[in-house]
């Protein structure tokens, strides 16, 4: 009887607060998921600077924040995006991911606002708790002064920064060549007729994709690939007391890793395709009818 009553009450419960409508589910996937990415990740990069390096460095940073990717999708990914239309689902916490779905059809236009907001406010959020967890420390460092630039800089731990050599030019090729490797790996990995990875480790291999790309493609700006990993901390860091230095340093370098990674991350889904999606061979008669169904067609 006491098992009986437990499981209405949970039933109860489940029908009180859980969503119905599908795009506020993966709106909120979306929100925690960046959140995750960012808490964890800047948290790593936080840890390392405020501790001038007695606890991390630049391999701690790589592995953390690719780890706190894995995380982020494994938190994220389970709430059903109907996205792909054979082989993707759930966790993009990129609006460069959201967008290279809408271009090739994997995702409604309609949807690419709300996500990208989401992701926005998870990475802001999630910059206020390093910020929060982190805030003797930031203020011991500087002595109190929250400096964008100089030898106890610390915006850098929130969003990325050119390094002095680096032009607007050179800096925005770096972002749209990672990007598009990012996302060309990202079909590669969900992609089911190609050698796909085992189902239920797809984020994993997401996670060692970020640390070659951080280890190869990291020096000049520390690899960004994502608008809302580095505009959503930037807004919090200028609203936090570092002031509008955040948008104006680098020779006003904000603009980069928002619109050069969307390019990218365009370039490379449609690379994916273009040489090697399409040149799959024909699946098995009844196959392809059988995976339409189990998936909503998009842009139709």
């Amino acid at each position: 009887e006491e098992a009986k009553m437990s499981r209405k009450s949970k039933r109860s419960l489940k029908e009180k607060f859980a969503l119905k409508n599908s795009l506020v589910k993966e709106a909120l996937s979306e929100f925690l998921g960046t959140f995750i990415l960012i808490a964890l990740g800047c948290g790593c990069v936080g840890q390392a600077v405020l501790s001038r390096g007695a606890h991390g460095g630049p391999m701690t940073v790589s592995v953390g924040f690719a780890m706190a990717v894995t995380i982020a999708v494994y938190v994220s990914g389970g709430v059903i995006h109907m996205t792909f239309v054979i082989y993707f689902s759930g966790g993009h916490i990129n609006p460069a991911v959201s967008l290279a779905m809408c271009v090739t059809g994997r995702l409604k236009w309609t949807k690419l606002p709300i996500y990208i907001l989401a992701q926005l406010l998870g990475a802001f959020v999630g910059a206020a708790a390093v910020f929060g967890i982190y805030y003797d420390a930031f203020m011991d460092y500087s002595n109190g002064t929250l400096e964008v630039t100089g030898p106890n800089a610390t915006a850098h731990i929130f969003a990325t920064y050119p390094a002095p050599y680096l032009s607007l030019i050179n800096g925005f090729a770096d972002q749209v060549m990672s990007t598009a490797v990012l996302l060309l790996a990202i079909f590669a990995i969900f992609d089911t007729r190609n050698n796909s990875v085992p189902k239920g480790l797809e984020p994993i291999a997401v996670g060692l994709l970020i640390i070659v790309l951080t280890c190869s493609l990291g020096m000049n700006s520390g690899c960004a690939m994502n608008p809302a990993r580095d505009l959503g901390p930037r807004l919090f860091t200028a609203i936090a007391g570092w002031g509008m230095e955040v948008f104006t340093a680098g020779n006003n370098w904000w603009w980069v890793p928002i619109v050069a990674p969307m390019l990218g991350g365009v370039l490379g889904a449609i690379t994916y395709i273009i040489f090697i999606e399409i040149h799959h061979s024909d699946t098995q008669p009844g196959e392809e009818n059988d995976m339409y169904d189990k998936y909503e067609l998009t842009n139709m």
